[in-house]
């Protein structure tokens, strides 16, 4: 998996298709992600104690890697390579600018 926590990536693909957001996790065995803002669900919860608030709560759910597409500075989707710099040194870069990321 060539992506990492804290990349910014777009969907490209499902019910949220066009949103952008930051990876929050990352599943690399069942690879799936969590994306802040994205494919959010409702889900019920019990109040553990006297304090928290129970009930219905948004959550983001996991995406499939292959649904999301890394974003570039200018707002350009890539994919992503690796390649060895000069001193020998693994990197990963855009393939489409070929710059390193």
């Amino acid at each position: 998996m060539r992506l990492k926590k804290e990349d910014t990536v777009k969907v490209i693909a499902g019910k949220d298709k066009g949103k952008t957001g930051r990876i929050l996790s990352i599943d690399h065995d069942n690879e799936r992600i969590v994306i802040q803002g994205v494919n959010m669900v409702k889900k019920t919860m019990k109040k553990k104690n006297q304090q928290d608030k129970g009930g219905i709560i948004e959550i983001e759910a996991p995406l499939a890697v292959s649904n999301v597409a890394y974003v570039l500075k200018d707002g350009k989707t890539t994919r992503i390579g690796y390649k060895f710099d000069d001193n020998g040194k693994k990197v990963r870069f855009a393939k489409k600018t070929g710059e390193v990321i």
